[in-house]
């Protein structure tokens, strides 16, 4: 599985996920899927529902992070759920 890089809103009730698409060819055409999950109970003991997937160019994800983190998102650490 491809890393992942996270993001959590301020009010802790909305996640992003930035994967980078496997099937890119780096260096020609490299894209990122980026999913936004709605944070459901207690965050960690359940996974996120996610709710849209698009997949843009790396760019384009890179500068949707950054205002995300200008706009008071947060970085957190990937995490792991069975069966997801």
């Amino acid at each position: 599985m491809a890393k992942s890089y996270w993001l959590i809103n301020s009010n802790g009730t909305e996640l992003k996920r930035f994967m980078k698409n496997d099937k890119s060819i780096e260096g020609v055409f490299e894209y990122m899927f980026v999913d936004t999950g709605k944070i459901v109970g207690v965050f960690g003991e359940e996974p996120p529902l996610w709710k849209t997937t698009v997949s843009v160019d790396i760019d384009l994800a890179r500068e949707i992070y950054e205002r995300l983190i200008s706009q008071g998102w947060r970085k957190i650490e990937p995490i792991r759920w069975i069966n997801n």
